[in-house]
């Protein structure tokens, strides 16, 4: 990794018509070489900003440079240089897995021997040689999103904009992406930006990541500084007695002098300590001499979940339950209306 950076924003914002500010003022850079990151829920602002940067959405202020050319002024020099992979697969089901790589290849007007040559290298890649010759429409799902991902790769890009590249893949499949995209990061040394509202994946894929809620960056760092940041344990407690024991339970607990800081989540609070096995007994000792019940208690180390949480005041993990869960319901959907 080098500490050139590839792509360099300074409050970079960008405000709609009606007046809605989807970005508001990020500043940020990649280095060539770097996997870096976008984590937040839905409607943070992630999606929109990768459109900026890619030059299909202009933005209303601030500063993108990518390669040092300016987004606005040197759009078309910039996307020769980088790749792209949206939400949505934008492949032609009825051309086959090696036909949707050719066309890609001549819309960048390669030539046809080493066109050839990279389409192959690129079904190896993602393990579809075997399947090139089928219609994209019979593929799986996790095989589609292999074959999107290589028609941005067809040109050779520098740099790679994946906008949450595993959305609506069951865990197998998300998984598997996850290792071709890690080869393509650390054996290609391709510089990547992910979006992406999975934990576990920006945890997992990102060397350094920025976590954005409400079009603004929170906080930055890698996954394991910005986990750092809390300290200790989390001791995540529900109360028998529901919402009325969150401020009570709260105001009691951040008292204590081994408690670092207690945050009330979707369903009670989560108490961060600095050695959870030793404070735990204290705390169920506190609770009940208060008369609060707990009905259920987990302990863990810190997770990008609880930095999301430290500084929104929200949880992120139940957006991905929720949106899991909207996206699965529109597959079953689908599948009702066939006949």
């Amino acid at each position: 990794m080098s500490n050139e950076p590839i792509l360099d924003v300074r409050d970079l914002a960008k405000v709609y018509p009606d007046g809605t500010k989807a970005v508001q003022g990020v500043t940020f850079q990649v280095r060539r070489g770097e996997f870096f990151g976008f984590l937040g829920p839905n409607g943070a602002g992630k999606s929109t900003t990768i459109k900026m940067l890619i030059t299909l959405l202009s933005k209303t202020s601030g500063e993108a440079r990518l390669f040092g050319l300016d987004s606005g002024e040197d759009a078309d020099a910039i996307r020769r240089r980088i790749g792209y992979s949206a939400q949505e697969i934008g492949l032609d089901d009825e051309l086959t897995g090696r036909e949707n790589l050719l066309l890609q290849g001549r819309l960048y007007h390669l030539p046809k021997v080493e066109l050839k040559q990279r389409v192959d290298e690129l079904l190896t890649l993602m393990d579809l040689s075997a399947d090139a010759d089928r219609p994209a429409g019979s593929y799986s799902g996790g095989m589609r999103k292999r074959l999107d991902l290589a028609t941005g790769l067809i040109h050779r890009p520098e740099l790679l904009f994946l906008d949450e590249p595993t959305t609506g893949l069951d865990p197998q499949n998300r998984a598997g992406l996850w290792k071709h995209l890690e080869r393509l990061n650390k054996q290609e040394g391709l510089t990547i930006f992910l979006t992406t509202h999975y934990m576990e994946e920006a945890d997992r894929l990102c060397d350094r990541l920025a976590i954005i809620d409400l079009g603004r960056i929170i906080a930055e760092g890698s996954p394991s500084q910005l986990k750092a940041q809390l300290g200790g344990d989390v001791v995540a407690l529900t109360f028998k007695e529901g919402e009325a024991a969150k401020e009570r339970s709260a105001s009691l607990l951040q008292g204590l002098p081994f408690v670092r800081e207690v945050t009330a989540n979707e369903d009670g609070v989560n108490v961060i300590v600095a050695d959870g096995g030793a404070a735990v007994p204290e705390l169920l000792r506190v609770l009940s001499e208060a008369g609060l019940s707990v009905a259920r208690l987990n302990m863990t180390s810190p997770t990008l979940d609880d930095v999301f949480l430290k500084h929104t005041g929200h949880s992120i993990r139940q957006e991905e339950l929720d949106r899991d869960w909207r996206s699965t319901r529109g597959m079953w959907g689908t599948r009702r209306r066939r006949p």
